[in-house]
């Protein structure tokens, strides 16, 4: 039985009862990517966006705003290599994204709006991904 049997293909939600190791392990039962960022050190809107950044291992200059954020998590990913094998050029067809934000701030200067924003940017992310029959769920936490 799936740990994620009742939770949608293509949302973000609060991580609530899930455990990050059980959804890292689910994601790699399901062959999806697992992609995991520990925020709370972050202080500014800069420095989360080049925490998830980093933490996704995103190229240099990546997620320096939201819309670099929401591009690379839409656009960008979907152009990535595993593109390239449903087009036969080799490489694995993408299978799923299982994304763990944890810890988000709640700072002066990330308060309530930027961490909405940012959760927005997620959501576009959770829409492009279902447009394309992809899986890609985000769970959350605040500190």
């Amino acid at each position: 039985m799936s740990l994620l049997m009742t939770v949608p293909p293509n949302l973000v939600q609060s991580i609530r009862a899930f455990r990050v190791a059980e959804l890292q392990d689910e994601a790699a039962r399901l062959g999806q990517h697992f992609l995991y960022a520990h925020c709370n050190a972050g202080v500014t809107k800069q420095q989360v966006l080049g925490i998830i950044a980093e933490s996704f291992q995103f190229p240099k200059g990546i997620g320096k705003n939201f819309d670099g954020l929401r591009t690379t998590l839409t656009e960008t990913m979907f152009n990535a290599p595993a593109a390239a094998s449903a087009a036969g050029q080799g490489g694995l067809p993408h299978t799923g994204f299982l994304v763990v934000l944890e810890q988000l701030p709640n700072t002066q200067k990330f308060d309530k709006e930027a961490r909405e924003t940012l959760l927005d940017v997620f959501r576009d992310a959770a829409d492009f991904w279902a447009d394309k029959k992809v899986p890609f769920r985000v769970f959350y936490s605040f500190e």
